[in-house]
């Protein structure tokens, strides 16, 4: 099945319903499927686009990126959304890895992207048409309305090809690798786990996470399949969040754990009606306790699901319902919930879910291994990546490099990045247990854990941590409030106070960035 499919099942049930809204334009599902069409067209005839060649698209969210989506997979073509904050040599790298030979360029970034065409790098990247999404069109690139223009024909009819998307993993250790994700694997989720477009009910949601992320291409897939009005935010912004569900009368959303936060604490927060919105999914990150707990209170008529999983697992593999968010009721009941808040929930049906020791074998309830998976919706591999691609997913499982433990009830508790773990005189810490238990203390606002050398332990806990506001932090303080809640060898042995921790688009702190700056004994 290929993905433009989605489009047309409800093209073809709602055609006359809203399909996208942005910046005030509205755009049908007959609209939006003329449009893929013409555009999966216009990549034939007008750039020589043919089966398997790979179209990049550098871009905020906007409606021409999510037809983009329908219209390159429609060309039997494959995408290849790059981060819009990529430096050149990131850009470079992306083009050349993938052998673009057409790259799609948002208006904010026509003049830097120029530039780079003009450079050594750019000449030598391969790409053979740029296209500009804006109104401004440097000498020698295509306009996107031209492209998508009446006489390109009809669309082509490519079979049925294997790859959809390329996406680019954030390169936490060498450069990034390219993540191959399938037609098969890309609706798998939709088709297993959203109703299709009922002709009689009307869903509204909100996409604000990057379509250049997994995360937003299953926020579009999804929500066309569902024939849900998508109203489509640029770059997240708390206050025109707010804005949109009110105006738009967004029912669901999904958002990161910063995005929730930075929500939570925006002034218009009680001031925008949103009675309308009753399903909040979040991920991509680990949520703090103590802003779900905020939102659960903030937010009543909302329910939420913590959904986890990662660019190569193509989706969700497992998810915390939200009966789960539920913590009225029964005090025994309520406490189990409170405990599940920290857990990333049960696998999904269509997937399967273990955790392992280094040999593969399954360690048992409370045990600390790496979690893999094996499904459908998994990545092909990585893109000329045969050596890391074997590393991987080897024997048929992905190892998902998180480390995890499950509960004798099934639960799923991350317990950190393989790479982030500290080891400490043999002992193992998990960087998010420690972590934790330091946003807890009331002159914390964010903290994250790193391990430095150390002559005798060979590791050491370090904490990095964001003063609340109008609280400064007392280090021997701070370490002493970790003395009740965590054994001696996991409390922090020093600790440093920063403005803000570094964090890439989609929320995660970047641990190679602190370990680079404050990493030294």
């Amino acid at each position: 099945m290929n993905l433009s499919d989605l489009l047309s099942i409800s093209a073809s049930i709602v055609p006359e319903r809203t399909a996208t809204v942005f910046e005030g334009r509205r755009t049908t599902y007959a609209e939006l499927e003329s449009r893929a069409d013409s555009l999966a067209a216009g990549l034939a005839s007008r750039a020589g686009v043919g089966p398997g060649d790979r179209v990049a698209w550098m871009d905020t969210n906007s409606d021409s990126q999510a037809e983009s989506v329908f219209g390159i997979a429609r060309a039997g073509a494959v995408s290849v959304p790059i981060n819009y904050r990529a430096r050149e040599d990131e850009l470079a790298f992306v083009l050349e890895d993938s052998a673009a030979r057409v790259l799609c360029v948002g208006p904010r970034y026509v003049a830097p992207v120029a530039r780079f065409m003009d450079s050594a790098a750019g000449r030598a990247s391969g790409v053979e048409t740029v296209v500009s999404l804006g109104p401004e069109r440097p000498d020698g690139w295509m306009a996107y309305l031209d492209l998508v223009g009446p006489g390109g024909g009809p669309p082509p009819r490519p079979g049925e090809p294997e790859l959809a998307m390329i996406l680019y993993t954030a390169g936490t250790t060498g450069r990034p690798k390219g993540v191959m994700l399938t037609h098969e694997g890309l609706t798998s989720y939709p088709l297993e786990n959203v109703d299709p477009a009922d002709p009689e009910f009307e869903q509204r949601a909100l996409l604000c996470v990057p379509l250049y992320h997994v995360a937003g291409a299953q926020v579009l897939l999804s929500s066309v399949y569902g024939g849900r009005v998508l109203v489509v935010e640029g770059q997240f912004d708390a206050g025109e969040w707010l804005r949109l569900v009110e105006e738009e009368g967004v029912g669901r959303a999904t958002v990161v754990p910063t995005m929730l936060k930075m929500i939570l604490e925006h002034p218009d927060l009680r001031r925008r009606d949103l009675s309308s919105l009753r399903l909040i999914t979040y991920g991509a990150a680990p949520m703090p306790s103590d802003v779900i707990l905020r939102a659960i209170r903030a937010l009543p008529g909302v329910r939420f699901v913590n959904a986890f999983g990662q660019t190569e697992t193509g989706a969700t593999i497992t998810a915390l319902p939200p009966e789960d968010h539920d913590l009225t009721g029964d005090p025994e009941l309520v406490a189990r919930r409170r405990r599940r808040l920290g857990s990333i929930g049960l696998p999904l049906p269509d997937v399967e879910v273990r955790v392992v020791d280094e040999d593969g074998a399954e360690v048992g309830v409370g045990r600390v291994g790496e979690i893999v998976a094996r499904g459908p919706r998994l990545m092909k591999g990585y893109w000329r990546r045969e050596e890391a691609t074997e590393e991987a997913m080897g024997g048929g499982w992905l190892r998902t490099g998180d480390l995890g433990r499950v509960d004798e009830d099934g639960y799923v508790y991350l317990a950190g990045r393989a790479r982030d773990f500290i080891k400490r005189g043999g002992e193992m810490i998990s960087p998010e247990e420690v972590e934790e238990v330091l946003r807890a203390h009331p002159s914390v606002d964010d903290a994250a854990v790193i391990g430095v050398f150390d002559p005798h332990w060979g590791e050491s806990v370090r904490a990095v941590v964001v003063p609340a506001a109008g609280r400064e932090v007392d280090e021997a303080e701070l370490i002493e409030h970790c003395r009740s809640s965590l054994a001696s060898f996991k409390r922090p042995e020093s600790v440093v106070t920063v403005d803000e921790l570094p964090r890439n688009a989609m929320g995660k702190v970047l641990k190679r960035e602190l370990r680079r700056r404050f990493g030294a004994p």
